[in-house]
């Protein structure tokens, strides 16, 4: 008897680790892709329209396709890694991407990566350490139709439903008052249909994986079902995700959404697979230090990032001949009203966040 537990303990840490190494080698894709991407666009930009004021020159760029493939290649890993190991594991381990984008950029784009975002690479990867030493051994579902009874128990239906309605709310209601200005608005969307999007996938890959292994699960209509969720979530969210990309500050979107994302996906997989089943409060707060040790990394390392140097035409606005102005100092405050002496094109603004 014991051995057999023995067996079974041994074949989830097998499952686990496989996991683990898929999502490491998943962000280690990813983050390359990043740059090699970048350098297409920047080669793209250099003899056309660049991609942030409408132009596609870099469709026709090689190096830009060899990113993408990249990515793809990353994105596949990141899929089979749910396939082993639960999302508590696997999610936090994207992180790691970030480290390696950081990394690469300092020397292939010279960007340069200040000595505090080297601290801030150590957290991730420290943190990272601790979540996959403390990852609860997820049992793997024998089949769909388990995995459809798990996704319908009422505590899942509860949090599903709740999503949706969230999501809902901020896409009719918040999106098209609040989104140009608010970035928990799209960055909120992004996360939320997230969550649910990797519950789907996950559900997915266990098909595939119980399909190779000789028990055919395309003939359950709930595989199906999955496939479609999966597919109608990820749509929505890479739409958001882009939205927040081009409204708001790259160093402000990646932490915001990571924390938000990873969060409420470790939350989804509580609740639909019973992650946590089992587990002693040092476990849980064992991982729970190592997912908020990453967070802090992600945040230390993009607080470091410099502004970029590429300015556009449009960055200095006139004012309008008559202005208002107030002058500190001393505890004296001076003002002036509708001083008609300066002209228009005497005064410009630049935008408050090329200071930061």
């Amino acid at each position: 008897m014991s051995s057999a537990v023995t067996d079974a303990a041994g074949d989830l840490f097998a499952a686990n680790l496989k996991g683990a190494l898929l999502a490491v080698a998943s962000s280690a894709f990813v983050g390359v892709s990043f740059i090699v991407k970048k350098k297409g666009l920047r080669r793209a930009g250099a003899t056309g329209s660049r991609a942030g004021v409408g132009g596609y020159g870099y469709l026709w760029e090689p190096l830009w396709w060899v990113g993408m493939v990249t990515m793809l290649v990353g994105e596949t890993a990141n899929f089979v890694a749910y396939m082993f190991a639960p999302a508590v594991l696997v999610a936090p381990l994207g992180a790691l991407s970030i480290i390696v984008s950081a990394v690469l950029a300092h020397f292939m784009l010279n960007e340069k990566l200040q000595r505090v975002g080297v601290l801030g690479c150590v957290l991730c990867i420290v943190g990272s350490t601790v979540i996959i030493l403390h990852a609860p051994e997820e049992r793997s579902p024998s089949s769909v139709e388990q995995i459809w009874r798990l996704a319908t128990q009422p505590t899942f239906l509860c949090y599903a439903a709740l999503a949706v309605a969230v999501s809902l709310f901020l896409m009719l209601y918040c999106a098209p008052r609040y989104g140009q200005a608010n970035i928990m608005v799209y960055v909120g969307i992004c996360s939320v249909i997230g969550s649910l999007t990797v519950m789907s996938i996950k559900a997915v890959g266990i098909a595939i994986k119980l399909t190779i292994q000789g028990e055919n699960q395309a003939g359950y209509f709930q595989t199906w079902l999955f496939v479609t969720v999966s597919a109608i979530c990820l749509v929505i969210q890479l739409v958001y995700l882009n939205k927040a990309l081009d409204t708001f500050n790259t160093a402000l979107v990646s932490p915001i959404y990571y924390a938000m994302f990873t969060t409420l996906t470790i939350l989804a997989s509580g609740i639909m697979f019973k992650d946590w089943s089992g587990q002693s409060a040092s476990v849980i707060a064992s991982e729970t230090c190592g997912f908020l040790t990453v967070l802090v990394g992600i945040v230390v390392l993009h607080s470091t990032k410099e502004p970029d140097q590429n300015l556009s035409g449009d960055l200095y606005t006139p004012l309008p001949p008559k202005i208002y102005w107030h002058i500190q100092g001393n505890g004296d405050i001076g003002k002036q009203k509708e001083d008609d002496s300066l002209t228009r094109d005497f005064i410009t603004v630049v935008r408050q966040d090329y200071f930061v």
